[in-house]
């Protein structure tokens, strides 16, 4: 039989670089060998494209230090080409040419430049099939602002919030009486919890602004919501057909005496502080009502191949929609593989049906 050859991009432009490479890591050791044919494709930080062969044991953060795509160190080439075990890299106006002979792509991109439509858009117009969102629902995904918008146009609660664009920094008394404090201070269009701070008093917003502009002009200023954090993944199998996993809860316990304020960079990927329920202790009728909600999240968006819906459930089980993702982390901690193992479908699987299901959807308007 002849195998598929899947094209794994990584790395990239974001601050989610690092995550990018050890989600690709997971995904590269876990693709079904006798069916699949690796293509390793990663992007530095300045956007060089590096092909070739890639060890995914060096994806992976090992004492705090992240990996990264580095066209310096990484010995690379396409399979099958003369110069394999050099080092192959082509500037952005030249990536098309990564792509010759590959039957799909897995863009396990994250943030902007990547996750958020722009290969998608490449891809499209070299008509290959790949796997997750079109550019629509990747570039209205990753704009939590738009991604707000559609969301509560489909009649689902979100967080209020306050957008300062380029230039504006100033929330009026008026939007402060609003959201109350404390609130959330984050990128518009970035994700891993990069640039966000809390803010328990309107004396440190000027700062947490700043240090959300460092990853995004676009700011939003965000009521806090009280409650807790379970996510669901969404996956859409072959058919067009959109199946929910169990839902899966994180909980932050901390680690020697120190627990973070919220489920920030370092708790998600470099502290041991949080554990995992997953399926999330809720009563059966709160669960299946997040389930519901997701898939309608997911087509709000107008999602395809898999995405992940994070909630925060109050006290009274009441759920609000905190975001949605188009290319979920796929790490070895990461809640989307592990909510569908615990739901029933394992990584192999998962990814398989990933891959088929970009291959059946195909390119173009549908």
């Amino acid at each position: 039989m002849t195998k598929v050859r899947v094209a794994v991009v990584f790395g990239g432009r974001s601050s989610e670089h690092a995550i990018s490479c050890v989600s690709a890591g997971s995904v590269m050791s876990h693709l079904d060998p006798e069916r699949f044919e690796v293509v390793p494709v990663g992007i530095t930080p300045d956007g060089a494209w590096v092909l070739g062969t890639a060890d995914p044991r060096e994806l992976v953060i090992t004492d705090r230090q992240l990996p990264r795509v580095d066209e310096t160190r990484t010995a690379l080439a396409l399979p099958g080409d003369p110069t394999r075990g050099g080092l192959v890299v082509l500037e952005p106006d030249r990536a098309g040419e990564v792509f010759s002979g590959v039957d799909v792509v897995f863009p396990v991109l994250h943030g902007p430049f990547g996750e958020d439509g722009t290969i998608q858009g490449l891809l499209e117009m070299a008509g290959l099939p790949y796997v997750g969102a079109g550019v629509l629902a990747s570039a209205a995904a990753m704009d939590k602002e738009y991604a707000k918008k559609l969301l509560v146009a489909e009649g689902l609660p979100v967080a209020d919030a306050v957008v300062l664009r380029r230039g504006a920094d100033a929330v009026t008394a008026g939007q402060r009486e609003r959201l109350g404090l404390p609130v959330f201070v984050k990128p518009a269009r970035a994700g891993s919890s990069v640039g966000i701070t809390k803010v328990a008093d309107w004396a440190e917003l000027d700062a947490a602004v700043a240090a959300a502009r460092r990853h995004d002009p676009k700011v939003l200023v965000e009521a806090a919501v009280a409650g807790r954090e379970v996510e669901i993944a969404v996956l859409e199998l072959p058919d067009g057909s959109l199946r929910a996993s169990v839902p899966a809860e994180i909980r932050i316990v901390g680690r020697d005496g120190h627990v973070p304020e919220f489920y920030d960079f370092d708790a998600k990927y470099l502290d041991d502080v949080c554990e995992f329920d997953i399926p999330a202790k809720l009563d059966d009728a709160v669960a299946e009502r997040l389930r519901e909600m997701a898939v309608a999240a997911f087509r709000a968006l107008d999602g395809q191949g898999l995405a992940r819906v994070d909630f925060f459930v109050g006290p009274d089980g009441e759920p609000t929609v905190n975001e949605v993702n188009t290319m979920p982390g796929f790490t070895p901690i990461s809640m989307y593989p592990r909510a569908w193992a615990v739901t029933g479908v394992d990584y192999p699987t998962l990814l398989s049906t990933l891959v088929e299901t970009a291959i059946a959807r195909g390119t173009g308007l549908r």
